[in-house]
């Protein structure tokens, strides 16, 4: 979207009609979707869900009936506990966003980015289709399959010896190669340029 001249957009998270927020696959699902949400460039949960409520009466707006709960307390104390954290991380990342929408109106550069956007010289950067940039800054591997406890994720080539270090600082990595991390539920794969 960003490349077609759209920066601003976003998805509803976990759709917009259906999935049980007691069930554990939608719940996984709505988590992944969760944490990759944090790095759109709006963050937007938002939806109908099942089972429908009963209609409360026979006129105006009570002819309509309403969906299931959809707050992130809604799907258990797990999934509320991986949201909260990831509500966090998109409201420390705010003045960061700021900056990527104030450059998308003033230059049209797209918030997120293919890699060739950012590494045109890195030929492997031209195949890689699941995963991202956040502004120039973050590498985002978003989580694409149900059970998923692994990923592969390739870190495009940095200049000057610089590395990728993952989101929480903990490691850092080589640039240019491909390196298999753990994705666990708690966790979206992301990655700091030059950290």
């Amino acid at each position: 979207m960003g490349l077609s001249g759209i920066p601003w957009w976003t998805t509803d998270i976990g759709g917009f009609h259906g999935g049980d927020p007691n069930d554990e696959d939608f719940r996984e699902l709505f988590v992944r979707w969760f944490q990759w949400g944090a790095f759109c460039p709006v963050m937007r949960l938002h939806g109908d869900r099942e089972p429908q409520q009963p209609q409360q009466g026979t006129t105006g707006g009570a002819t309509c009936r309403s969906g299931a709960p959809n707050e992130v307390w809604s799907y258990g104390p797990q999934v509320y506990d991986i949201c909260v954290k990831y509500i966090k991380i998109r409201e420390d990342l705010r003045p960061y966003t700021r900056k990527l929408m104030k450059e998308a109106h003033e230059k049209g550069t797209p918030v997120m980015r293919p890699l060739f956007y950012e590494f045109p010289d890195d030929k492997n950067s031209w195949d890689i289709s699941t995963q991202y940039l956040y502004g120039d800054k973050y590498l985002v591997c978003p989580v694409l399959k149900p059970g998923q406890t692994k990923t592969e994720v390739y870190l495009p080539k940095l200049s000057n010896g610089e590395k990728w270090s993952s989101f929480n600082g903990d490691e850092s990595y080589e640039s240019g190669t491909t390196v298999t991390v753990d994705c666990p539920l708690t966790q979206m794969p992301v990655f700091v340029r030059g950290a």
